[in-house]
């Protein structure tokens, strides 16, 4: 999925890539979105295990959830793009959508409690948290986008660049 992503996402390329035959593959996924569950299940398992950074205390912590999310390593870059060729079909899966959904508001909920400890110790605005967090979210998965679809534009160093210059931007208000 990787490097193919979704569209590219058969079962009997899947088959051929493990250089099994489609009817073993089929015993054990008997559909595309039995596969594609599966691959979701094992990429957010993947996600939750990978080691983060450290994480330190108010707008380092905040930097560091967002640097978290960027594609700047190979392993990174991969797990974004099947994350990113996985929207379409969250979009026309309603249970795949209410999933995706949620697991956004999970990381705006995280995002929120860092955005709060940041502004109690003086170091972000005040203002609705949960605003601002949204607001990161937004930027960081955009920036995710035009990262994968433009890699020699947006190399990781340029990546963090933007990221120090947003979170600048923020405490500027301050």
């Amino acid at each position: 999925m990787a490097t193919r992503g979704f569209a590219g996402l058969t079962l009997r390329s899947v088959a051929a890539e493990l250089g099994a035959t489609t009817g073993l593959l089929t015993h054990y996924f008997p559909t595309k979105q039995a596969l594609v569950e599966y691959a979701l299940d094992l990429l957010e398992q993947r996600t939750v295990s990978r080691p983060r950074r450290p994480t330190g205390e108010g707008l380092a912590a905040l930097k560091d959830a967002l640097l978290d999310i960027l594609p700047l390593t190979p392993e990174a870059t991969d797990s974004n793009r099947i994350w990113v060729s996985s929207w379409d079909t969250a979009l026309s899966d309603p249970a795949l959508s209410a999933d995706y959904a949620r697991k956004y508001a999970k990381s705006r909920d995280r995002l929120t409690e860092r955005v709060a400890a940041a502004q109690e110790l003086g170091e972000l605005p005040p203002g609705n948290p949960a605003q601002i967090a949204a607001g990161a979210q937004a930027f960081i998965l955009g920036l995710v986008v035009q990262a994968l679809l433009d890699p020699p534009a947006f190399p990781p160093p340029r990546q963090v660049e933007l990221l120090d210059d947003y979170l600048a931007a923020l405490t500027a208000a301050h």
